[in-house]
Order: C-alpha cells, then sequence, then structure tokens
C-alpha cells in the first residue's frame, strides 16, 4: 500500500477531486492543484487526457479534447507533475486509459510515474481480471493500481475487494461519468460487501456533485470522489478558475467532515 494514499484516509472522511490535465492549459492545472489542496483536498486524480475516454461523459470528454488540442502529451503531464512535486506532497493518482499506458510502455510509464512522486494509476478500462500485467509492474515500483467496483453481483464484488490496493474507487451508478440527481445505486449493500473481505478504504465516485450527495455519501463511504462537477467549473472560468474552484472544493470537504 502506498504510504501517501494511506495517510489520505487516515484523517477522516476523504474528498478526491479528479481534474483533466491541460485544460485550459497545463500551467493553469498546476496551479488548480494547489487551490485543491488548499482548500482541503487529500488526494487528488489527475486526469492524463486521451481520444477516447470510453467511461467518461460530455463534461469530461470535452475537456479530453480541449487538453488534446492544446498538445498536451503524457511527457509534458510528467513535466508539471515534477514542478507540482516541488511545492506539494498532496497525494496524487493519474486516471487514464489503458491505450496511453501502453503506448507509452507500461513499465517505462509506470517507472516514471513513481519517480516524479505519483502514488497510484486508475484505468477504467482494463478489467479486473485483466489487471495482471499492470499490477506486477506498479507493484514493484510503489504504485497503487486502484480498482474500480461497479454495482454488480456480491461475488465479483468481493473477488475485487479481495485484491484491492490503495482504495477502492466505487462507481455509484452504471453508465458513463457525469452529474445526476439521484443516486439510487445500494451503496450500504456494496460497502458492506467490500468490508466484509477487506479493509482498504472505499471512495464513491460518478455523479456526485453537491455537498447534500457528499454528506450523504460519505456517511457509510470513506471517501466521496467528485470530476464532472469540477471540470465544468474550469470549463466555465478557465484560466480564473482559481478561486471558484477553491470554494467549491472548501464546500465539498466540509460536507464530507461534517457527516462524520
Amino acid at each position: 500500500m502506498n504510504k501517501r494514499i494511506t495517510e489520505a484516509f487516515e484523517k477522516g472522511k476523504a474528498f478526491i477531486p479528479f481534474i483533466t490535465c491541460g485544460d485550459p492549459s497545463l500551467e493553469v492545472t498546476e496551479q488548480l492543484v494547489y487551490a485543491m489542496e488548499e482548500a482541503g483536498a487529500d488526494l487528488i486524480e489527475l486526469g492524463i487526457p486521451f481520444s477516447d475516454p470510453t467511461a467518461e461523459g460530455p463534461v469530461i470528454q470535452r475537456a479530453n479534447v480541449r487538453a488534446l488540442s492544446g498538445g498536451v502529451t503524457t511527457d509534458k503531464v510528467f513535466d508539471m507533475v515534477v514542478k507540482i512535486r516541488k511545492n506539494s506532497s498532496v497525494p496524487m493518482v493519474f486516471m487514464t486509459y489503458a491505450n496511453v499506458v501502453f503506448s507509452y510502455g507500461t513499465e517505462r510509464f509506470i517507472k516514471t510515474a513513481a519517480e516524479i512522486g505519483m502514488d497510484g494509476l486508475i484505468l477504467p478500462d482494463v478489467p479486473f481480471e485483466e489487471k495482471e500485467e499492470v499490477d506486477v509492474v506498479a507493484s514493484r515500483y510503489g504504485i497503487d493500481l486502484i480498482s474500480m467496483i461497479a454495482p454488480t453481483s456480491k461475488e465479483r464484488i468481493r473477488k475485487i475487494a479481495k485484491g484491492a490496493k490503495g482504495f477502492l474507487y466505487v462507481v455509484s451508478s452504471m453508465g458513463v461519468t457525469g452529474e445526476r440527481t439521484n443516486i439510487t445505486t445500494d451503496i450500504g449493500g456494496m460497502l458492506k460487501e467490500i468490508r466484509s473481505v477487506s479493509s482498504v478504504p472505499a471512495a464513491v465516485g460518478f455523479g456526485i456533485h453537491t455537498p447534500d450527495q457528499a454528506a450523504e455519501i460519505s456517511k457509510t463511504a470513506d471517501g466521496v470522489i467528485v470530476g464532472s462537477a469540477v471540470v465544468k467549473l474550469i470549463a466555465k472560468y478557465g484560466s480564473h478558475a482559481g478561486g471558484h474552484l477553491y470554494t467549491y472544493v472548501r464546500m465539498m470537504k466540509d460536507a464530507v467532515s461534517h457527516s462524520e
């Protein structure tokens, strides 16, 4: 287990924002990471843009397009992380797609990620049954390969939870990312299954965007993940998003903390 990820959940309920690297620019992304950390983010997911992000809804898809058309590459994202790590020790994980990692070279990608100070990796399009080849390399370099659990059979939930590292990304609803008015999945039931076989923290994402939702989910979950609402704010305010994002993250972190 990566030390920084473990520590992110030791202080209480974790708030985990997601940001697409390079939207509107990598310079702005760097500054927004500092703003989110200052506002109380416990762990930050950095999305490396990809041309076909299958798990994403329209908000994050558009952010990927903007970042890629701005010339963002994996190497440029790595360079940005080097800069961030000179100023911040906030736990950070990459969220990207198998193609990004494989085309870069799995070992080269993970070795570099570890060297620049990343803590974990989420690959939503790599099913549990196929994660072994990435996991072996990640473990060697101290990077936690984070598993995602969707609302599925109890047997499958337990199976995935058993092998989990870092934290579990519990998907609140089937389909793609994006804000939802109501989250109807039995999160409590899923968490019960997870905890029957694993002590790894479970954070819930997909669809959460209001403080009330965050407070409700964090009554049972160990953390709350918010992506589309963050990316939407950045799309709206661009290079001036810092203050707005700080306020939003602060509000969400407060909601998560007060549920304890």
